[in-house]
């Protein structure tokens, strides 16, 4: 059974950072891309990044550049954002996702506050 399971969300000061984990199970992970969406109420879900863990090839979206790293932890099965210099903007509950499949986790909140 695929899961995936977010965690390290919180509230932070803007300017602030913080790690968000996908613990991942139930596939083989390294022959898959790890997405990371974000979705704020009345707004449609986003991309983030994404990371193909079969060559390491990475995505972000312009509105994160420079600010958020993707990695992944084969042998943890986990894939791992790390967000700096946090704006309210990026205020949003953050998802992952095993492309091309219909398989999320369950969100973890990520609140900035200004």
């Amino acid at each position: 059974e695929v899961q995936l399971v977010e965690s390290g969300g919180g509230l932070v000061q803007a300017g602030g950072s913080l790690r968000l984990s996908c613990g991942t199970s139930g596939f083989t992970f390294d022959r898959y891309l790890i997405g990371w969406f974000r979705q704020t109420p009345g707004k449609e879900r986003e991309g983030v990044s994404s990371i193909n863990n079969d060559d390491g090839s990475t995505y972000y979206a312009d509105s994160v550049k420079g600010r958020f790293t993707i990695s992944s932890d084969n042998a943890k099965n986990t894939v791992y954002l790390q967000m700096h210099s946090l704006k309210p903007e990026d205020t949003a509950v953050y998802y992952c996702n095993l492309q091309g499949t219909n398989f999320w986790g369950q969100g973890t909140q990520v609140t900035v506050s200004s």
